[in-house]
């Protein structure tokens, strides 16, 4: 298994689906909500709109991130979204 590519630009859409845009130039869409089952805090942003807005491209890509308890590794990105 490779390395992923490091997160370029995330664009957060309706209904809880972010899109991603990869340094490689590719685009994923991902959908947040596959989190909730496994992480509770994830569900903080279905009531939220302005937090949901509030996504973030970590420093050097590495993920995203809405706050410091709130974040998605690139590799979950890469491997969890679906490539447009």
């Amino acid at each position: 298994m490779g390395f992923p590519e490091k997160v370029r630009e995330v664009y957060p859409l309706d209904n809880l689906v972010l899109r991603v845009v990869f340094q490689n130039g590719v685009e994923k869409r991902y959908d947040v909500k596959q989190l909730f089952p496994q992480f509770e805090i994830y569900k903080e942003l279905e009531n939220n709109p302005a937090l949901w807005s509030n996504v973030e491209v970590i420093c050097g890509g590495s993920g995203i991130a809405w706050n410091d308890d709130m974040d998605i590794s690139e590799y979950e990105l890469w491997e969890g979204g679906t490539e447009l």
